[in-house]
């Protein structure tokens, strides 16, 4: 007598949120894949993948209601020969929920309502859903299966109300955000219900990115002793095939190819490509211009839009003013070279001279100061702006997050653009991240990396002069905007009480700069944009 066997189809794939229709295609172009090159019984899609995730307040829109109803009907009369379980949002009487359907042959065979819903860091689904009540379990080919949705599998009593009716095995479905070390913890939180209920888990992630979010795949499978037998790639789209035994009245997954986890500076440093790319991609933008000011913030991002985009959409500019060194502009040019980056050089002694000279009367009298040094930046912000305008590319900013975090940036200056690649990397992570990538292939001069960083808007200015050095202000930033300490917690810690006190009303004092900055990709816990509301207003004092 044979064994019944379960052949799940995992769709690891990259959904364009608000393009219901586009996703709903893709969906069942990946169906007949899924039945006649996998020859699987199940395809199994990501959370909310009808819409795309994260939807927003796209789910309001009565637009969005007809859609998505439209594409449910769409999927359940076209799926033939195969059932799928698919991710959307169910508008019903009772309110809106984050469901996922089964359908096959033109049929409803279940539907389940997630049931926990996550409101913190970056998620917001209260605003949006209401709870699910009821567990879901389904038989497919001999095995009792039940379905779950990401945050159900991190709260205990979803795992344990499907073991209680009955599950032989969890399949979760899920939109899960990449930050840096998070493979690690969704495997941990999935472990710790295997040890609770003793059943093997099929975990589906999706990938792409959506504005600041990434989302890594990495989709997985453990059996009920809690090991990983299978795990896919990470950043990249997959679907493949998950064999599923039945084994007396357990459910035993058939060992697979395991992707190693991969080093943090490399994670990263995919999740910023992928960022960027999709960001790009789903704008319809050509490509994307940026400055290149022979510093190592704006040569890791033009190398991050190299790798992301080609060199060919890639347009790098440097504009030297009277405080650019020679160092600068012959490290700006190796880079681009080597890169294969249009490169040009737009000179702004001219546009600074002339602002300078109009101000001329206003300025009489007061020494110069920060606000010469503002104009620069501004003038350069004026020309890739401009290019951009008369190109179509989009601007990319280069400023990381520990100058986001103090204010260290100009407003409408090297703040314009339309994305940031690096705005939450520390500097000093910048730094490691220049070097991974170094060990890939030269991209960054070798120079740009032992130099001591300057913003080259005033005479021999070093970013040490206006900020405690980085090997002290990251931890600090860290310590604060991650983990919520006071002045006194961070002192506790081994820093100068009056540099604390310092940085964290930097931090304050310069919130209205970044509610004006453009968005850039998460790989924190805590990210400068939907998981930072600080408020601009504020009487507040850090102690």
């Amino acid at each position: 007598m044979s064994t019944p066997t379960l052949r799940l189809a995992l769709a690891q794939l990259n959904f364009f949120v608000g393009d219901v229709a586009g996703n709903t295609q893709r969906v069942l172009d990946t169906v007949a894949d899924a039945r006649e090159r996998l020859q699987a019984d199940v395809a199994l899609f990501p959370e909310l993948t009808l819409c795309g995730y994260p939807p927003e307040d796209l789910l309001f829109h009565k637009g969005m209601r007809r859609q998505v109803a439209a594409a449910v009907e769409r999927v359940r009369s076209e799926t033939r020969g195969i059932s799928v379980v698919v991710g959307y949002p169910e508008y019903a009487e009772d309110g809106t929920f984050n469901s996922a359907i089964m359908v096959r042959d033109g049929q409803t065979l279940a539907n389940y309502r997630k049931q926990e819903l996550p409101n913190y860091a970056v998620f917001d689904e209260k605003r949006y859903f209401e709870h699910g009540k009821n567990t879901c379990i389904v038989e497919l080919n001999g095995i009792r299966t039940a379905i779950l949705i990401c945050e159900d599998i991190w709260k205990p009593n979803p795992a344990r109300a499907a073991k209680a009716a009955g599950a032989q095995l969890l399949v979760v479905i899920n939109g899960s955000p990449y930050s840096l070390d998070y493979q690690s913890r969704r495997e941990n939180v999935v472990r710790e219900r295997i040890r609770d209920v003793k059943l093997p888990v099929v975990y589906l992630n999706m990938v792409g990115g959506q504005d600041e979010l990434v989302f890594d795949g990495g989709s997985f499978v453990m059996n009920a002793d809690g090991d990983v037998v299978r795990r896919a790639v990470h950043f990249e789209e997959d679907v493949f095939a998950v064999e599923i035994d039945l084994v007396g009245d357990r459910a035993v997954p058939r060992p697979g190819p395991i992707q190693p986890p991969q080093s943090d500076e490399a994670s990263v440093y995919n999740a910023l490509v992928l960022g960027v790319r999709d960001y790009v991609r789903k704008h319809g933008f050509p490509g994307v211009v940026l400055g290149l000011s022979g510093g190592i913030d704006s040569a890791l991002t033009l190398a991050i839009a190299v790798d992301a985009l080609g060199a060919e959409r890639v347009r790098a500019v440097m504009m030297p003013s009277r405080y650019t060194s020679e160092m600068s502009l012959e490290d700006a040019a190796v880079q681009a070279k080597q890169l294969g980056a249009r490169y040009d050089v737009i000179p702004i002694e001219g546009m600074f001279e002339a602002a300078l000279t109009a101000l001329k009367d206003v300025f009489e009298g007061r020494a110069p100061d920060a606000t010469e040094e503002n104009i620069q930046s501004r003038c350069r912000g004026l020309l890739l702006m401009a290019i951009s305008n008369k190109t179509g590319r989009m601007v990319l900013t280069t400023g990381n997050n520990s100058e986001m975090a103090v204010g260290y940036a100009t407003l409408y200056g090297d703040m314009a653009g339309g994305f940031a690649p690096i705005k939450d990397c520390s500097k000093l992570f910048v730094y490691r991240l220049a070097k991974y990538r170094n060990s890939i292939s030269p991209a960054i001069p070798e120079r740009v990396l032992e130099r001591p960083p300057s913003a080259e808007l005033r005479a021999d200015q070093k970013d040490s002069d206006s900020l405690p050095p980085y090997e002290v202000l990251d931890p600090i930033l860290e310590l604060f905007i991650e983990d919520d300490l006071s002045v006194d917690e961070i002192t506790e810690r081994g820093f100068d009480r009056a540099t604390v006190g310092r940085v964290l009303e930097m931090v304050k004092r310069n919130e209205y700069k970044r509610r004006q900055a453009p968005p850039g990709v998460r790989i924190s816990d805590r990210a400068f944009g939907r998981d930072w509301r600080y408020p601009i207003t504020s009487g507040y004092r850090a102690r």
